[in-house]
C-alpha cells in the first residue's frame, strides 16, 4: 500500500470513528473519554461491563450504539435480556421445539443470537444462566444438542450491574469476568451536562429518533483497520509484562490471564485508531490498563485498591522503557 493510499485510509477510518463518537455524544451527554473508551473496546472486537450506580445511562448506552450502525436501512439487530433470577438457559440461547406437523424439532433462537446484545443487570440472576454467555462470548457461538448456530457479525455483549446493591444478586465469576474485555463506569455528569439532559431528556425523545451513522460494512472495514495497526515490539512487552506482574504480585491472589494480554494489546490498537493515529503509544497502554485488567483480579485484601496497584504496576514498566 502506498503512502496515500495509507492516508486515505486513514482520513476515512477517522471520519468513521468521529460520526460514530459524535453520534453517540447527542444521547450521552458530556462522556466523551468513556465514548471512547467504549468504541474503542467493540472495534477490539470486545464486551464490555458497565458497572455503576442506577439512573446514569447504563442501558441507554448499548440502544444508542445499537441505533447508530445500519445493516443497509435497518439498525443492526438489537436484543436486551434482563437478567432475573428465575431465568433459565434456554431463555437467553435458544432450543428446539417440536413441530407436530413436520414431526420434527427446530430451532427457536433466544435472544444472544443478535448483533448488539443487552445483559441488563447480569448479577441478578444465577451463576447457571450467567454461564450460558460463556461460550458465545468467547467463541461467537451458541451449542444446543449436536447443533451450533453463530450470532450475526458483528456482534458484541454490553452487559449492566449496580455496584451498590447485594441483596437478590450473584457476583459473576472468574470466568465469566475474563470473557469481557473492559470493565466501564459511566459516573455523574457535569453541572453543564446536567443541564443538557434535563433540558432535552436524550433517552426518551432524541433517542427515538436517532438516526444511523455509519453501515456494517463501515463498521466491519473499521475493525479490520484497528486490528492492523502497528504496535512497536518494545510496547508489545511492555504489556506482556504488565499482564504478567499481575501474576507475581504479593497483593493480588488471582493474576490477569493471556486473554488479558490479547485484549489489552487489541484495546490498545483500537483506542490508538480512535484517537487518529496508526500506531500505539505507551499512553494507550496506560489507559486501558485499568479497565482491561482490574476486574479479572482477586486481592488478597478486599480493602486494598486495585486500580492503584495496577496505575503502579504499569507506570513502572512504562518508565522502565523509557530509561531503558
Amino acid at each position: 500500500m502506498c503512502y496515500a493510499e495509507i492516508m486515505d485510509v486513514r482520513v476515512e477510518s477517522a471520519a468513521v470513528v468521529s460520526a460514530l463518537i459524535e453520534g453517540a455524544s447527542r444521547i450521552i451527554r458530556g462522556k466523551r473519554e468513556f465514548l471512547e473508551l467504549l468504541t474503542a473496546a467493540i472495534l477490539a472486537g470486545g464486551h464490555v461491563l458497565i458497572e455503576d450506580n442506577p439512573g446514569l445511562g447504563k442501558t441507554t448506552v448499548a440502544k444508542t450504539f445499537a441505533r447508530l450502525i445500519a445493516d443497509g436501512r435497518k439498525p443492526l439487530l438489537f436484543k436486551r435480556i434482563q437478567f432475573t433470577p428465575d431465568l433459565l438457559p434456554y431463555d437467553i440461547t435458544g432450543v428446539d421445539v417440536f413441530d407436530p406437523e413436520s414431526r420434527s424439532f427446530r430451532f427457536v433462537p433466544g435472544p444472544v443470537l443478535a448483533n448488539i446484545v443487552l445483559a441488563d443487570e447480569i448479577n441478578r440472576t444465577t451463576p447457571k444462566v450467567q454461564s450460558a454467555l460463556l461460550e458465545v462470548m468467547a467463541e461467537g457461538q451458541v451449542t444446543i444438542g449436536s447443533s451450533t448456530h453463530r450470532p450475526p457479525e458483528p456482534f458484541f455483549v454490553i452487559a449492566t450491574e449496580n455496584p451498590i446493591e447485594s441483596e437478590g444478586t450473584f457476583p459473576l465469576p472468574a470466568a465469566q469476568l475474563d470473557r469481557f474485555m473492559m470493565r466501564l463506569s459511566l459516573g455523574y455528569p457535569d453541572r453543564g451536562a446536567e443541564l443538557s439532559i434535563l433540558e432535552e431528556n436524550p433517552a426518551g425523545g432524541a433517542l427515538k429518533g436517532l438516526e444511523p451513522v455509519i453501515q456494517k460494512a463501515d463498521f466491519t472495514a473499521l475493525r479490520e483497520t484497528a486490528a492492523g495497526v502497528f504496535c512497536h515490539p518494545d510496547l508489545r512487552g511492555a504489556a506482556a509484562d504488565i499482564v504478567r506482574d499481575t501474576r507475581i504480585h504479593r497483593a493480588f491472589l488471582l493474576g490477569a490471564s493471556p486473554r488479558a494480554a490479547l485484549h489489552l494489546l487489541a484495546a490498545a490498537r483500537a483506542l490508538a485508531l480512535v484517537k487518529g493515529r496508526d500506531y500505539v503509544i505507551d499512553e494507550d497502554i496506560t489507559v486501558l490498563a485499568v479497565p482491561v485488567l482490574v476486574h479479572r483480579l482477586k486481592l488478597r485484601d478486599p480493602r486494598a485498591q486495585g486500580e492503584n496497584l495496577i496505575r503502579e504496576i504499569c507506570l513502572a514498566r512504562i518508565n522502565g522503557l523509557k530509561t531503558g
